[in-house]
């Protein structure tokens, strides 16, 4: 068994994994020296990529506190990653105390993180699926048995959607999942580009990992909310959108672009 009682035939520790480099450059601890040195990489390839994943857990919150102040009491997280305090649900209950939270990562590892940190909570759940089979993923009965499809439901893909390559037919995913959100509900959705800088380099270090780094123009990642209504202030650089503190040093550097949009009938 490996950590956390993921047997250890299910870890690929030869290959950097996003969450565990995402978690390293955060300052966690639940990564392997494959995701460090990807980790160190990644920082000399782009400098400003930790200011960039702190703007990224930034904006995660405002928009979580978003959308749940907007009337939403359910959320599906895809692509949640390591836990890191805090939490989704943990931001969400304290704007509204009976929010349901499903959690969907495809890394065995985030499933065990994710169920010791949610033993017992019967109205959050974490379920092992792809976003590459979004059709499975919205059948998945740790999703079912916390998210009803017939009620607004906020969708987060943050960070996540530019782990899939043009040919996975990442518009197609994103449509399939929205699909299935009925009017009311809301996308929160972040991803890299390269409209501001050069990140070829970047992108190289992710050639070795589990999955690669594919940037998009402004353009191509404003498709993805077509039939969603983009909220003030529309797709912007993350730490821009809605700060409630000032932006760091250094944020109009940041290659993140980050929107909310609403689903309307």
């Amino acid at each position: 068994m490996g950590q956390d009682g993921v047997r250890a035939e299910e870890i690929d520790t030869g290959r950097p994994h996003p969450a565990r480099i995402y978690d390293y450059l955060l300052g966690g601890k639940n990564n392997y020296e494959v995701d460090q040195q990807a980790g160190e990489a990644l920082a000399a390839a782009a400098p400003e990529v930790r200011i960039g994943l702190r703007a990224n857990r930034a904006f995660l919150q405002r928009a979580v506190r978003y959308v749940v102040g907007s009337g939403v009491r359910q959320i599906l997280d895809i692509g949640t990653g390591l836990p890191i305090s805090p939490n989704v649900h943990e931001v969400a209950r304290e704007v509204a105390p009976d929010v349901r939270v499903a959690y969907v990562d495809n890394d065995p590892i985030v499933k065990a993180h994710g169920d010791a940190l949610l033993s017992g909570a019967g109205t959050t759940s974490i379920a092992l699926a792809d976003l590459r089979d979004p059709r499975a993923l919205l059948d998945h009965p740790d999703v079912r048995s916390v998210i009803d499809f017939d009620q607004p439901v906020a969708l987060l893909l943050v960070a996540v959607v530019h782990f899939l390559t043009d040919a996975e037919k990442p518009d197609q995913i994103v449509a399939t999942l929205c699909e299935a959100l009925p009017a009311g509900s809301y996308l929160v959705l972040s991803h890299v580009t390269g409209d501001f800088a050069d990140r070829t380099a970047a992108q190289a270090v992710y050639n070795k990992a589990t999955a690669t780094l594919n940037l998009r123009t402004r353009a191509q990642i404003e498709r993805f909310f077509d039939g969603f209504e983009l909220v003030e202030p529309g797709l912007a650089q993350i730490p821009f959108w809605r700060p409630d503190t000032p932006p760091p040093p250094r944020s109009e550097e940041i290659g993140f672009y980050a929107g909310v949009g609403r689903k309307n009938a």
